[in-house]
């Protein structure tokens, strides 16, 4: 049993406010952490069929090995049953979270049950308290109750956050929970679980250092991962533009989803790209714990008081590219003093960015299509570019006064099996899609990705290196190569490694890192491990209903030239039948 791992699981039971610790080591040597040990988690405390807003749903938070001591190695892995989806939800978020849990002295919290009155948890080491959350409750932001909490609770220094917003509360299925101030567990509606489960937040603190079992190795391992992310230029790009780059990029490829997919090109582009955004708005870059790279971009949003002339509040605004494609461009929004507007009101009220666009642009075009009227919409009319109108609906989708916007607040899919518009509702197993139109494989990528998303194996990038190329992809090298890289990626997710880091932390390089807190693995030995991972997500997919049979293609996705032209729907359907056979071998 190596003693370098955190190994300890805190669970924590809502219902009867109790809590104990448990020694998993056993989970930790076979599965290293992150996603690994959560999966295995969510398989044990979950109930079978469990309503993923009552409380036989559970919430897991994981770490990794790594944690504390190498950089970049400080995400935490979220797992449980989504709302949304009716099935995994998993979300990885950064700020200070993994680090505030193993300082803790925990690898894992598992989190059940159901509080009979608002609560948030204070975990301050081995210390648990169930705080009353009663006076928490129905505040609009999460930035009020995350500075209020901050300043009323001990153990400032490594601390973490974790706090919903007014979406959780209302159960919109997509609402995130907000770590810090910026960073998020963004998909798949945890921040909704938060709230049925009446937890307004979780504060962990703690003071444990993590120890390696060779210094000489550690240092070694430490001062090559530190040199090549400080001097990559891989990695430069994050700092200075951050993934906001991407937009001008996909632009010229033509892969960059505009007004709901109605072009995959947007006129003005120039004004929502990371190049306009550094040069006229940037204000401060800010990281994660333990990481040099420093990729979050936060913009000066400036506005005047209320009838006082002359007087500004200027609030910090986090900015990239999911942000700017979901809404900006897929909503027609060139102004970015508009974009930022909407950014921050997502922040506020705790909603995923990229499910609240993709939700947004399906209403306006329903709008257009007369699907929807205008008593449905209480006399809303949505109008491309027009981010005041858009701000008023995510207010109203947070409400939900009437059956429209309860439904918007489910997602795509159940307003369209509403109203009608199934073909131009973007989304692929129930996650709304993320901003990348770049051909067969990054689609095939979201529908066959565990969280369906374009993190899972990265399928967009198999179609950027495929552009220009004369024989094009086949559904069966499609499928090798998103499987070879998913399972590599349970690897780094297991760690929990930033996946910006995923060319640094090389096979080589977790094998030596893994070394130094006793845990010895070959090349093809993660790569099982990675494997296994895989399938017991796809052991709990299925068990909670997921069908690789009944996975709906919108057409418009075929409508649309990529830049890899036309995507055929045999191809996308081939492909995943394909990888269907290969996680339920």
């Amino acid at each position: 049993m190596s003693e370098f791992l955190p190994s300890n699981v805190l669970y924590v039971d809502l219902s009867k406010h109790l809590h104990k610790t448990e020694n998993r080591h056993e989970l930790f040597e076979e599965y290293i952490g992150g996603t690994g040990v959560a999966t295995q988690l969510l398989l044990e405390e979950c109930e079978k069929g469990a309503d993923p807003l009552g409380p036989g749903n559970v919430v897991v938070f994981a770490v990794g090995p790594l944690v504390n001591l190498y950089p970049m190695a400080s995400k935490t892995v979220a797992m449980f049953k989504s709302p949304h989806t009716g099935n995994l939800g998993e979300s990885h978020a950064g700020g200070r979270s993994a680090v505030a849990i193993r300082s803790a002295g925990y690898g894992a919290i598992v989190i059940k049950g159901v509080s009979e009155s608002p609560v948030y948890l204070a975990i301050h080491g081995d210390k648990v308290f169930f705080r009353d959350a009663s006076a928490y409750w129905d505040m609009e932001s999460t930035q009020t109750v995350g500075r209020i909490i901050r300043e009323n609770e001990p153990g400032s220094g490594v601390r973490t956050i974790m706090r919903i917003g007014k979406a959780g509360e209302k159960l919109v299925t997509y609402a995130s929970l907000v770590t810090e101030t910026y960073r998020h567990f963004g998909r798949l509606g945890l921040g909704a679980v938060f709230g049925s489960k009446r937890l307004k937040a979780v504060l962990v603190s703690g003071k444990k250092i993590a120890r390696v079992a060779d210094m000489r190795l550690y240092r070694e391992v430490y001062d090559t991962l530190f040199n090549q992310q400080t001097k990559s230029s891989a990695l430069q790009k994050y700092h200075d533009l951050g993934t906001a780059s991407n937009i001008l990029v996909l632009n010229e490829l033509k892969g960059l989803p505009t007004r709901n997919l109605k072009e995959p090109c947007f006129e003005d582009a120039e004004e929502i790209s990371g190049e306009n955004l550094a040069e006229k708005f940037l204000g401060r870059r800010v990281a994660c714990a333990h990481c040099p790279v420093a990729c979050i971009h936060l913009a000066t949003l400036r506005e005047p008081y209320v009838d006082e002339s002359y007087f500004y509040k200027t609030t910090w605004v986090s900015y990239d590219y999911e942000l700017l494609y979901a809404l900006g461009c897929m909503l027609g929004v060139s102004s970015v003093h508009g974009a930022l507007k909407l950014f921050d009101a997502v922040e506020k009220w705790g909603l995923d960015a990229m499910s609240t666009g993709v939700v947004l642009a399906w209403a306006t075009e329903a709008v257009e299509k007369e699907l929807v009227t205008k008593e449905e919409t209480l006399g809303i009319e949505p109008k491309w570019g027009d981010y005041e109108t858009y701000l008023k609906m995510m207010g109203l989708i947070v409400e939900q006064p009437n059956e429209f916007y309860k439904l918007l607040a489910r997602g795509v899919d159940k307003a369209a099996e509403r109203y009608g518009g199934l073909e131009f509702a973007l989304a692929m197993g129930g996650n709304e899609m993320a901003g990348y139109h770049t051909g067969p494989a990054g689609y095939v990528g979201f529908y066959t990705g565990a969280r369906h998303s374009h993190l899972d194996s990265a399928g967009y990038g198999v179609d950027q290196k495929e552009v220009g190329k004369t024989e094009g992809l086949t559904p069966q090298s499609i499928v090798d190569k998103l499987f070879k890289e998913e399972v590599w990626r349970q690897i780094l997710s297991s760690l929990v490694i930033c996946f910006f880091a995923r060319g640094v932390y090389t096979p080589d390089i977790v094998i030596k890192a893994l070394k130094t807190v006793d845990l010895n693995f070959s090349e093809e030995e993660l790569m099982k491990i990675g494997e296994k991972i895989l399938k017991e997500k796809y052991k709990f997919k299925l068990q909670e209903g997921f069908d690789f049979n009944k996975l709906r293609i919108p057409s418009k996705i075929l409508e649309i030239e990529s830049p890899n032209k036309t995507i055929k729907r045999e191809t996308i359907e081939e492909a995943i039948k394909l990888y269907a056979d290969r996680v339920k071998a």
